[in-house]
């Protein structure tokens, strides 16, 4: 931010936050809900930004400030609002997405403290603005993708590297007893997959598999079935590619965005998966193409905000973006608009909707895993 000091920058956010709490809906501030097993209260971190080098401190560079973009080729929509929320109790990254449970947000796995091996599970309560320590993943990982079915979170695959060497793990998390139970694994391993519930199943979509040097981008659609505790393949996605969007609506399945093997070539794409016909067809793309951004369904939109593109030579960044757009799609009129752009743009965030908020926690703050963030904002058309 020019000509401010990032502890200014601090104090100033955490006036935004105290602001924000006494301006949140009445309906977040109702009596607190029966939510599951009694959870640990965790602190929001007190640095905003960390290097994985070392897990230590950091203040973004010039350089890094420069990475962030936000403008948008669509159209103007409603501009809607953002405000500061709790930040995560560590900053952290590549957790890729979260999921919303009995009115609360899961943020699982991901780099932090200075690995990217962890099975971090964090739960955030809008109602009180806080954040909870919840069971951890039984196997550590990056990238794990996540979905909420009838009451249950589940994990599939992840990296146990850095963004490579994927595993077919599969896990169940019980919301009453806080505790993990492990599923028969995917047929194949693969990290960064889109992962969504639809009519009694879990589609896991996309992805990025072996060989572990290679780590390219996959099509494969795996349905999982809780009841039968198996798996089944279903015709797979044009286009192979991982970090895409994904959101299940009125009986389709659409994935949007993503990346071909690297984030130096992102692409726009919109599939939508009909079930009943077991085939895809393509959609309205993303008017911003980027991969590692959230997806979420809010008042029947699909809103993507956040992503990162450009290209990293020997760890050094070239063009590199960090997106802060707020974009959302019409699936009644196939039509893309743009709203408020993230006030601090991020990659591989944790993003879901409760009541009339959309909730967008962490993430990377430049091109690429090596600074992790806390930050925490949520975005509101009310």
């Amino acid at each position: 931010m020019r000509g401010t000091t990032p502890e200014t920058a601090m104090h100033r956010r955490q006036l935004l936050a105290a602001a924000a709490s006494l301006a949140a809906p009445a309906a977040l501030a109702q009596q607190h809900q029966h939510h599951g097993a009694e959870l640990r209260p965790i602190p929001p971190a007190a640095d905003q930004y960390h290097s994985l080098q070392g897990g230590t401190p950091h203040h973004i560079t010039p350089d890094q400030a420069a990475q962030r973009v936000t403008d948008s080729p669509a159209p103007a929509g409603p501009p809607g609002r953002w405000v500061s929320r709790a930040a995560l109790p560590i900053p952290r990254s590549e957790m890729a997405w979260a999921t919303e449970a009995a009115g609360r947000m899961h943020v699982i796995g991901g780099y932090g403290e200075g690995r990217v091996d962890r099975g971090y599970h964090h739960v955030y309560e809008p109602a009180g603005d806080r954040w909870f320590d919840a069971a951890p993943l039984p196997r550590g990982a990056n990238h794990v993708g996540v979905a909420t079915l009838e009451g249950r979170v589940y994990a599939f695959g992840g990296f146990i590297e850095q963004n490579r060497n994927p595993d077919a793990n599969g896990y169940v998390y019980d919301l009453t007893s806080d505790r993990w139970t492990t599923l028969r694994p995917m047929p194949r391993p693969r990290g960064a997959v889109g992962v969504v519930p639809l009519a009694g199943k879990l589609h896991v979509i996309g992805g990025a598999s072996a060989p572990t040097m290679e780590r390219a981008s996959v099509g494969w659609h795996e349905v999982y079935d809780p009841k039968a505790d198996s798996w089944e393949m279903r015709k797979a996605l044009p286009g192979a590619r991982d970090h895409v969007g994904i959101i299940a609506h009125e009986g389709a399945i659409h994935v949007i965005g993503g990346r071909f093997n690297t984030f130096e070539y992102n692409t726009g794409l919109h599939h939508v998966y009909l079930p009943a016909r077991d085939t895809w067809e393509e959609r309205a793309p993303l008017p911003t193409p980027r991969s590692g951004h959230g997806l979420v369904l809010y008042r029947d939109r699909f809103f993507a905000m956040g992503g990162e593109g450009g290209i990293l030579e020997r760890g050094v960044p070239r063009n590199a973006k960090v997106f802060g757009q707020m974009e959302s799609y019409d699936p009644k009129t196939d039509t893309w608009q743009h709203h408020a752009p993230m006030p601090t743009p991020r990659h591989a965030v944790a993003a879901v909707t409760i009541g009339d908020w959309v909730y967008v926690a962490g993430g990377g703050a430049v091109l690429g895993g090596s600074v992790q963030s806390s930050i925490h904002e949520a975005f509101t058309l009310g």
